[in-house]
């Protein structure tokens, strides 16, 4: 299964931390799946660790990114279908990174990791 992890799973992932659901922790652990991140998840943990927001990551994004490259995780760009997609998509959420990822997951076949309420709002597949 192609895997996209939401920006706060992949925090928790990262830092260890014990927020992450026993269906999530499998999901991850299983070597079958193939997961992903979205460059613009980096984005936000950059935005985030700039405004004092990410206390797990004392050199900010730079150690969230070794963080993910410690784990068999494919990094992925922004293309422009992704983009495309977001213009189409209702407004359940007004996060514009989680309108990405979003639309990242539909676009891509992909299903999202993610504890947002949100995200489940939309025609997308998703697991927590």
């Amino acid at each position: 299964m192609k895997l996209l992890l939401d920006t706060h799973v992949a925090i928790w992932l990262a830092s260890k931390r014990e927020e992450l659901s026993s269906q999530v922790k499998a999901l991850l652990l299983d070597d079958t799946n193939t997961l992903f991140i979205s460059i613009v998840s980096a984005w936000e943990v950059a935005i985030k660790a700039s405004v004092g927001k990410l206390p797990d990551f004392d050199g900010g994004v730079k150690d969230f990114l070794a963080e993910m490259e410690d784990n068999p995780i494919v990094f992925l760009p922004v293309r422009k279908r992704h983009v495309a997609k977001v213009e189409t998509l209702p407004f359940h959420h007004r996060d514009p990174f989680d309108r990405l990822l979003i639309a990242t997951a539909m676009t891509e076949g992909m299903t999202i990791l993610t504890a947002d309420e949100n995200i489940q709002e939309y025609d997308v597949s998703w697991i927590w």
